[in-house]
C-alpha cells in the first residue's frame, strides 16, 4: 500500500495490489483544503481502501494545519462516522 499527495494533480492516492483509489482535493482561501470527489476502482471496493486514504488525507491536513472542507458524498458520510475528526473540519 502506497499513499501520496500528488500535488500536480491535486489528489491524494492510495495505491494498492497495482489499483489507485483517489481524493481529488482543491484549495480554498483561508487555510481550507476542499475534498471535492473519491473514486475507488472495482477491485479494491468492500476492502476499507476509501477508508484508510481518508485517514491519511486528515493526518496530512493537521500536519498542514488546514482544515478540511468536504464536498463529496464519501467525504461527509465518513466525517459524520467519525466525530474526532472534528478538529480539522471547516464548515
Amino acid at each position: 500500500m502506497t499513499y501520496r499527495d500528488n500535488q500536480s494533480s491535486h489528489r491524494y492516492e492510495l495505491e494498492e495490489d497495482g489499483a489507485v483509489a483517489f481524493a481529488d482535493y482543491r484549495d480554498e482561501r483561508d487555510g481550507r483544503r476542499a475534498l471535492t470527489h473519491f473514486e475507488t476502482p472495482e477491485a479494491l471496493r468492500g476492502r476499507g481502501v476509501a477508508g484508510r486514504l481518508m485517514e491519511h488525507i486528515l493526518a496530512d491536513v493537521r500536519a498542514s494545519g488546514l482544515k478540511l472542507h468536504a464536498r463529496c458524498p464519501f467525504a461527509v458520510t465518513y466525517l459524520e462516522k467519525n466525530p474526532s475528526a472534528g478538529d480539522v473540519l471547516s464548515l
